[in-house]
């Protein structure tokens, strides 16, 4: 059996929050926000992560409007998807993403997280939460043998 793991991105302009889960697909973990720079360097970078990593998946927050409508963010976020799957050998995965940011603020602030500490937190931790519900969704679908 080969071991891999699934990558979540939160993805921004100015910040991209990355996700990783244990080898056996069972744990979600901040792993680090990166400073986007431009789109080759932003994509490098994730390549680079992919292979260190042993990534085979790659699951995108998708931000959906409250309607589950999509508006120009999501049509960024998929262009960044097909970006890196014409350069990567990873399987893309979007993930609706709506209130992770929202949720990720609440946690930190539970933990009593200063505001000043929270930015770079808050990416990470929400590409965590992405991750998170791809993996609660995915082990439901195989429980209901889909």
């Amino acid at each position: 059996m080969q071991y891999s793991r699934i990558m979540g991105i939160d993805y921004g302009d100015k910040r991209i929050g990355i996700a990783l889960t244990d080898l056996m697909h069972v744990i979600a973990s901040p792993f680090e926000v990166y400073k986007t720079v431009n789109s080759n360097a932003d994509i490098e970078h994730l390549q680079k992560i992919i292979e260190e990593q042993e990534v085979e998946t790659l699951v995108i927050g998708l931000p959906l409007n409250m309607d589950g409508s999509e508006g120009e963010r999501a049509r960024k976020t998929r262009l960044f998807g097909s970006n890196i799957a014409d350069k990567s050998n990873v399987n893309i995965v979007f993930q609706d993403e709506r209130l992770t940011s929202f949720e990720a603020d609440n946690i930190l602030s539970d933990a009593k997280v200063r505001t000043d500490k929270r930015k770079d937190l808050i990416d990470k931790l929400s590409a965590c939460l992405i991750l998170e519900s791809y993996l609660n969704e995915r082990s439901k679908n195989e429980k209901r043998g889909k």
